[in-house]
């Protein structure tokens, strides 16, 4: 029997099967290729039929990027909302624009930029914090009407302009030549950071591109806790290991163990009795999520408090448990 009773799914080239996962692995996505496609070798070779992610990185980045397996793909929502951060690190190119933002694209402009100060460079950082509506790029999968936007501009299609709310929390930047800057920016999940980089060259005046983009921290995951994708591959016997538990993506998601009874009524979708004596004051407004955990010790469902008839229940909004005989 595979892992939590999941059957194991064929790999691809004659490998052996690898049993479906129910958790998270922390990838390091290589520069190049897209997520898709590492997912997608993930999935034939390791037999991995269940699988999403909590965020995609363009092909030209590299870090960070959360795959999610069997029932931890239910997180993804969760993992990717407003109180999510992200952290990346790396360079734009002032004096040049491209079709894609970044240096990947085809060349629109050039400009002079040997003469933007490091005054100026702060002064542009500075207004791109806090809340701000940010420019979707024309190639990125974001959708109009059913189609990703990279689909449109792929056809020379007038891709229509899409903006969304994002915050940068901090960014440090420096120039390290007359038109390179590296940069470190703390931002919320969905920031585009082409697009930053594209602000970034509007508000000076010459353009900008980003060149490298390493994705150092996707909440709640450090790049140091990533597995290449040539050692995930390589080594099918120990793909287990490599998978960490539901729980761990949840981490500031409060946690209420559960009684045999209890996880039968949260299985059937019954709403549970508040009891303040296992949840701190803090956590039992209306509204507050919760991960319930299964007499065991594994994670059972997602929960949410709300205030009906008078009293406060827990009622699940999204079972983790296999549904699979």
């Amino acid at each position: 029997m595979a892992k939590d009773g999941i059957q194991a799914q064929g790999a691809a080239g004659g490998r052996p099967a690898v049993p479906q996962q129910n958790g998270i692995l922390v990838l390091r996505k290589p520069r190049g290729p897209s997520s898709a496609w590492c997912l997608g070798r993930i999935r034939r070779e390791l037999g991995q039929s269940k699988i999403g992610h909590a965020g995609t990185l363009d092909p030209m980045a590299e870090g960070v990027l959360v795959v999610l397996l069997g029932q931890a793909t239910k997180l993804s929502a969760f993992l990717m909302d407003a109180d999510s951060r992200k952290v990346y690190s790396g360079s734009i190119l002032l004096g040049v624009t491209t079709d894609t933002w970044d240096a990947e694209g085809r060349v629109l402009s050039r400009s002079p930029a040997e003469h933007i100060t490091r005054a100026e460079l702060d002064g542009a950082f500075a207004s791109l914090r806090g809340v701000t509506e940010q420019d979707v790029p024309a190639f990125s999968a974001a959708k109009h009407e059913g189609r990703p936007l990279y689909a449109l501009a792929r056809k020379g299609v007038p891709v229509p302009v899409k903006k969304k709310t994002v915050t940068v929390f901090s960014v440090e930047a420096e120039l390290v030549g007359p038109a390179h800057i590296r940069f470190r920016v703390v931002c919320t999940s969905g920031t585009y950071i082409r697009s930053l980089a594209h602000s970034l060259g509007n508000r000076l005046g010459c353009g900008a591109v980003l060149t490298e983009l390493v994705r150092e921290y996707s909440h709640p995951y450090p790049l140091s806790a990533a597995h290449s994708l040539e050692e995930v591959l390589r080594e099918p016997e120990g793909f287990a290991l490599k998978v960490t538990g539901m729980a761990g993506a949840l981490p500031h998601w409060p946690r209420v163990p559960l009684g045999p009874e209890e996880a039968g009524l949260a299985r059937q979708g019954r709403p549970l009795a508040h009891d303040p004596a296992r949840l701190a004051e803090e956590y039992s407004a209306p509204g507050n999520r919760l991960l319930l955990l299964a007499p065991a010790g594994d994670p059972l469902a997602l929960a949410r408090i709300v205030h009906k008839d008078g009293a406060l229940w827990w009622t699940v909004t999204r079972g983790l448990w296999n549904q699979e005989p």
